[in-house]
């Protein structure tokens, strides 16, 4: 795992600026503390930091073809690497390295463009093809891997952070009023945009071309599920779930490539404990599994994850998450959150990341399962709200139910009994996409716009077009495939892989995600929506493949996600933190928020009136972004 940058002159005959350069790389030094490197030719540089994995020795980037003329610099893992090497040297290229890096340098000289297809790993890569002064970006299919860019007048810019961008001079920190919006309801920004105008992410599966001083970005993947009603497309559960076991097993060993020891994330669900007992089959030598605790016993699942590491036999470490670490952790999350990202799970993912780095490099991770194999509860409550609006009278649904769920009484437990009904009664008058979004973000567009200090209905309308752009895009036509379509657009890439390549970057951990290798990704499409979610029964087809090596009480528990006691500690030991960064003064200079709306929320919450946890948590980690980055 690496961090790149890089600088394309507009002007052909001003030279890059090394200083600049550097400056841009240093950013990034945690992404890749081993090594690093420089190529500048005249108006272009490419910088590189390096985590060392594979080819330890003569790995070293930026790598170049045998006449220097087409340089890669790279960020991530290809898994197929050996088979690619094997056909391009059965094509008469010579290779200087054992690194999966050099396959994209020959790979772009016998494929073109195409290369980016041919990849099946976790990337970010940046190629300079002299003879053609051509720039060539790309993104993994998922987007494991980030990748900014911005054209200046001055120069193009790219980075694996969007913190590397802004040491250039050229760069300018203007919020973009749409990303705040979006980032206020959906809890991060959606790509291709980013918090600050003129920045943008490159989209998964996508491609970018700077060629002739014109910017080209096309895609060369796309997640699309299948829903074919002609019979001879359609197969047997027994086949789908032989096919399952045997591409479960293949990505898993696909991804132990290693020259450094690997370890894995245990959180005790059966994504992660899946993917650790088919590690536990293939890797040599005992598994090393860790996980991380909190002293609420409300939020500790640790006792699944010790199941599980009892049950597989691997070697089992586990950190615990107190309030102490919270408030030291707080107010240093900008630190590494260059772009704001209001998921709070990104602390004990830090936590973890960081104390998993003490024993290994790498270390294989469960995210994606929810969404290639319909996990998320949200699934379930999008059927039971279906039910609930044709079995149920409209005086029930729009008075009664929502006087009774008023008076229930507030409690700050994980994901209580309160805040679930008051989160699905919220879901209440919207289309099934923005329902979704309002259960799993923070807030509402009506509060959204209650919140902002002067919110511009353009502007609003264009935050929530996103996903009627991303629906359009979309071939299926079943609505939870589309659901699960746009977890693939804007959650997964958003925020789940947003905050776990920030988190294990941070603390320089390499973490692989098999469950979202394309292998999957291509097995999933196919699959039928009906073996994921079988009534209210969430990842059916996944459950059935673990079977045999998952203990049945992690298999018949129901999903619960990463969370830490938000609800508590705001109103507790992070409520100095809390009062100090949403003062009605502060929040009135900085002029994007009614001060009254903050204090209100801030108030009912502290006084337990009402559970805040996800609104507060998503406007304290702004202002904490804001004061450091804007």
């Amino acid at each position: 795992m690496c961090g790149i940058v890089g600088i394309v002159q507009s002007d052909s005959n001003r030279p890059v600026d090394r200083e600049v350069l550097l400056a841009m790389r240093e950013t990034l030094a945690h992404r890749g503390p081993d090594d690093e490197g420089l190529y500048v030719d005249g108006p272009v540089g490419l910088g590189h930091r390096r985590l060392s994995i594979i080819d330890l020795t003569t790995g070293r980037q930026p790598m170049g073809n045998e006449t220097g003329r087409v340089v890669v610099v790279y960020n991530g893992e290809i898994y197929n690497w050996p088979e690619l090497r094997g056909e391009l040297e059965a094509a008469g290229h010579c290779f200087a390295t054992r690194s999966d890096t050099e396959v994209i340098v020959h790979g772009y000289e016998s494929f073109g463009l195409d290369v980016a297809r041919r990849l099946s790993g976790m990337f970010a890569f940046a190629l300079w093809d002299a003879d053609r002064r051509r720039l060539v970006l790309a993104r993994d299919r998922a987007g494991i891997k980030p990748l900014y860019y911005a054209g200046t007048p001055e120069a193009f810019l790219f980075g694996s952070e969007l913190k590397a961008l802004l040491r250039h001079p050229a760069t300018e920190r203007r919020i973009d009023r749409v990303a705040l919006s979006q980032y206020l309801t959906f809890e991060h920004v959606p790509g291709p945009r980013t918090i600050f105008e003129g920045i943008n992410k490159l989209p998964p599966g996508h491609l970018l071309t700077l060629e002739n001083g014109t910017v080209t970005v096309t895609p060369y993947w796309d997640f699309h599920i299948e829903e074919s009603e002609r019979k001879e497309d359609q197969k047997s559960e027994a086949h789908y779930l032989a096919e399952l076991k045997e591409t479960l097993k293949e990505v898993v060993r696909r991804e132990l490539v290693s020259d450094v020891p690997v370890g894995v994330l245990l959180s005790g669900g059966i994504d992660s404990t899946g993917v650790a007992s088919l590690m536990c089959e293939l890797y040599p030598g005992r598994v090393k599994s860790f996980s991380v605790r909190f002293d609420d016993p409300s939020f500790d699942e640790t006792g699944y994850a010790r199941l599980a590491a009892l049950h597989l036999g691997t070697e089992h470490h586990e950190a615990t998450l107190t309030s102490r670490d919270v408030l030291d952790l707080v107010p240093r999350l900008a630190d590494f959150l260059d772009e704001p990202l209001g998921d709070s799970s990104i602390m004990p993912t830090f936590l973890l990341s960081r104390f998993t780095r003490k024993e290994v490099k790498v270390a294989l991770g469960g995210d994606g399962g929810d969404e290639l194999f319909g996990g998320y509860s949200t699934l379930q409550a999008h059927r039971l709200f279906d039910w609930y609006e044709r079995c149920t009278p409209a005086v029930v649904r729009e008075k009664i139910a929502p006087g009774l769920i008023e008076r229930l009484p507030v409690s700050f437990d994980n994901i209580s009994l309160d805040f679930k009904l008051r989160r699905f009664a919220a879901g209440q008058g919207f289309s099934p996409a923005m329902r979704h979004h309002v259960w799993l973000g923070s807030f509402a567009p009506a509060d959204r716009c209650r919140l902002l200090q002067d919110p511009d209905p353009q502007v609003e309308a264009e935050a929530d077009g996103i996903l009627d752009r991303h629906l359009a895009a979309c071939r299926a036509r079943e609505t939870l495939n589309r659901i699960l379509y746009l977890d693939m657009k804007l959650y997964l890439e958003g925020d789940i892989l947003a905050k776990v390549d920030r988190a294990s970057m941070a603390t320089s951990l390499e973490v692989r995600v098999p469950l979202l290798n394309p292998l999957l990704l291509d097995f999933s499409q196919r699959l039928p929506h009906a073996l994921k979610l079988k009534g209210l029964a969430t990842k059916h087809l996944l459950r059935k493949a673990l079977a045999d090596r998952v203990p049945a009480a992690i298999l018949a528990r129901g999903k619960k996600g990463f969370n830490m006691p938000v609800a508590k500690w705001l109103a507790g030991p992070l409520r100095p933190l809390a009062q100090d960064m949403l003062d009605p003064d502060r929040i009135k200079r900085a002029g994007w928020f009614k001060p009254e709306a903050v204090s209100r929320l801030l108030r009912e919450h502290m006084d337990h009136k009402r559970d805040h946890r996800k609104l507060l948590w998503t406007l304290l980690v702004f202002e904490l972004w804001r004061e450091t980055w804007a």
